[in-house]
């Protein structure tokens, strides 16, 4: 039984930022970043990864192995190719996926168990309802929602309420979202406050809203935890910062931390992710100095 499972497809990644125009390819995906994070902090919770990848990535894969983390790659013929393109405000992206991966099913993970399974969705297809569901039974459910918020048109992805969002929502324990994603599945209520009570409505208890350098809203316990945002000490890539907010929150949870401890942890994780490209490097020391 492990504390805290990531589900969720890495990725072959291009990232294009003003400062690096011609891009650089590295891997990604929610399960790459939470893995490398969860790494980087005390070995003291159980963790581990579901991933489904071509062969390309078969080097990334055992890298993660090689460093002791534990990963179960289910074969798929291709992997998950996205475009990241970033303009000077770091908060404001477009994507492109230039392949995709095999979906996860019941058959795969009927193995597999979790006090917390986070699902690391990428597009619309990679978990479906009734997979959401079968997990449901076995542990806690967090979804980080960007997946489900993408529809792929000619390569080129474009956001789109999700369909069966009441349907999964009612099986979902702690829900990830960013300041666009919640506009987009709350029919464009631009409270955020207000939004954060429409899913709790809806049947989430524990929802956390990131708001780019400008910090984070956590709504547990009918309360409103405001998280603030610790400045960088430079900005290089913002790519995987709401995947390491995740793990830092989830980290901080198991471990016994309320909800503005978990979201403060989380915070400080991500300025240190801010400084570079790739995973968070970090350790717990310097987290907790950011904080303090």
């Amino acid at each position: 039984m492990k504390d805290f499972l990531c589900i969720g497809h890495i990725t072959h990644d291009r990232i294009i930022t003003p400062r690096m125009p011609d891009g650089i390819d590295c891997a990604g995906g929610t399960a790459y970043y939470v893995a490398w994070a969860i790494h980087h902090l005390p070995h003291d919770i159980d963790f581990g990864v579901v991933t489904a990848t071509g062969n390309d990535l078969s080097h990334e894969i055992n890298k993660i192995k090689d460093a002791g983390i534990d990963i179960t790659n289910l074969q798929s013929p291709t992997s998950v190719f996205f475009e990241n393109k970033y303009g000077e405000d770091i908060n404001q992206r477009s994507q492109r996926v230039l392949s995709k991966a095999a979906p996860f099913t019941i058959e795969q993970l009927k193995d597999f168990n979790a006090k917390i399974f986070h699902l690391g969705t990428l597009l619309v297809d990679d978990v479906s309802p009734e997979v959401v569901e079968y997990l449901s039974d076995k542990g806690k459910i967090c979804i980080d929602v960007q997946g489900y918020l993408r529809e792929v048109r000619n390569q080129n992805v474009y956001p789109i309420d999700w369909k069966d969002k009441l349907r999964v929502l009612k099986s979902t324990d702690i829900l990830k979202v960013n300041e666009f994603e919640i506009e987009v599945l709350t029919n464009g209520e631009k409270d955020i406050k207000q939004a954060a009570r429409i899913i709790r409505s809806w049947g989430v208890p524990e929802v956390l809203v990131t708001l780019g350098s400008y910090g984070s809203i956590i709504y547990a316990d009918d309360h409103f935890y405001e998280i603030p945002g610790y400045a960088p000490k430079k900005v290089i890539d913002a790519t995987g910062c709401g995947d390491t907010f995740t793990a830092g929150y989830l980290y901080a949870r198991i471990k016994g931390a309320n909800y503005e401890e978990a979201g403060k942890f989380a915070a400080a994780m991500c300025t240190l992710k801010l400084e570079h490209t790739g995973p968070f490097t970090g350790n717990i020391d310097e987290v907790n100095s950011i904080i303090q």
